[in-house]
């Protein structure tokens, strides 16, 4: 038996239509989308305008060639943050974010970039009115996660976006942990950038991902690297238009015809359906973790205010030790450590160490809930 509580990580299981429609793909059209003139290259392009027009509805975008492809959204983020920041620009961001923003920021840094990082609480909250403190003359981009890895937190985005709007800075969201389980609009959240991983809650596959520029933004970020994008072939130069411009080389069409179910299985089974699913459980396990003596949960206890990760530390067990107890014995795949994000741990109060982290996805339920608090409970008999 395995019970997986490793969904911020990656969703597992995967829908049966995405599986379906991954092996449709290589069974019935396994070509190179846009590189040829026959009909299967063309059902190939299909395919890839597909998952751009699911993506389009699920975040509330007019135009779904405003959306281009990527194989993850750390792809998606160094495309966005190296193709516009320049030495002497100035970037904010908070102090609860993934390693896939903080990392390019540091590069950044290094090249002349000027960067502020917004502390949080040690729940992981950002107070907006420090994000407004932090703008300068040459503040040009606030970069938030929409939900943090480690302890489910959710930033106020919308008005972080409004503060964004307000002072004429573009407004980048990293929604790893969000798309497919809170509802994103970027239109009302004044999102100018959105940045999304596939594999996550939006139930495809690994390799899959993607950004949505809002209009003409494009002319102000460079693409990270050129070549072939099967428009314009007889010219030498980057095509400068959306979604080419970010797309050279061949892309994971059969990735993408699985992502573009998945999208779709969120938008027929619902977004806030998903979440409701998802807080139930984290509410439970939460409430019933907190009569447990000598366990320490981070974050925010209610479900309005965190999505389903919830990260937690067994007192005298180290995070490594509890995780492969849970293996194991439990059969329970969950991730220990700093999970790639270690300013949110040093926030938090659990840096070096890190936390043990459960992150409760659609497929999970509550038997298997129930399976983990007396795991946890044999785990605290046997260490004391």
């Amino acid at each position: 038996m395995k019970i997986y509580f490793d969904n911020a990580a990656t969703s597992w299981p995967k829908p049966d239509s995405v599986i379906n429609a991954m092996n449709d793909f290589n069974t019935n059209v396994g070509s190179n989308p846009g590189r040829s003139g026959h009909h299967l290259s063309v059902e190939a392009g299909r395919v890839l305008f597909e998952a751009r027009e699911n993506a389009a509805e699920l975040f509330h975008i007019d135009d779904p060639l405003r959306i281009s492809l990527t194989s993850n959204i750390t792809h998606s983020l160094n495309i966005v943050l190296r193709g516009y920041l320049k030495p002497g620009d100035h970037v904010i961001t908070s102090s609860m974010e993934h390693n896939s923003v903080m990392r390019p920021l540091r590069d950044l840094e290094q090249c002349g970039v000027e960067l502020t990082v917004v502390q949080c609480d040690d729940a992981g909250r950002l107070e907006p009115d420090d994000i407004r403190k932090s703008i300068r003359s040459n503040t040009k981009l606030l970069i938030l996660t929409h939900a943090s890895n480690v302890t489910g937190t959710l930033m106020p985005v919308h008005e972080a976006g409004k503060i964004a709007a307000d002072h004429g800075i573009l407004f980048c969201l990293d929604s790893a942990q969000s798309a497919g389980v809170l509802d994103i609009d970027v239109n009302s959240f004044n999102v100018d950038i959105l940045c999304f991983t596939g594999h996550k809650g939006l139930l495809g596959p690994m390799g899959t991902g993607g950004f949505y520029l809002k209009k003409g933004l494009e002319d102000l970020i460079e693409p990270l690297m050129s070549g072939g994008t099967g428009s314009l072939s007889e010219y030498e130069k980057q095509p400068d238009f959306m979604p080419d411009k970010y797309e050279a080389g061949t892309l994971n069409a059969i990735g993408f015809a699985g992502l573009a179910s998945g999208i779709r299985y969120v938008l027929d089974t619902g977004a806030a359906v998903i979440r409701e699913k998802e807080d139930a459980l984290t509410e439970y396990f939460i409430n019933s973790l907190k009569d447990r003596k000598r366990i320490k949960i981070y974050g925010i206890d209610s479900v309005n205010f965190r999505t389903s990760v919830v990260s937690f530390n067994i007192d005298g067990v180290a995070p490594s030790d509890a995780a492969f107890i849970f293996d194991e014995e439990y059969g329970i795949l969950s991730r220990p450590g700093l999970h790639c994000a270690p300013s949110a741990h040093r926030t938090i109060g659990s840096f070096p160490g890190g936390t043990n982290r459960f992150s409760f996805g659609f497929y999970n339920t509550f038997e298997e809930v129930d399976i983990s608090l007396k795991a946890i409970d044999k785990i605290l008999h046997s260490s004391r």
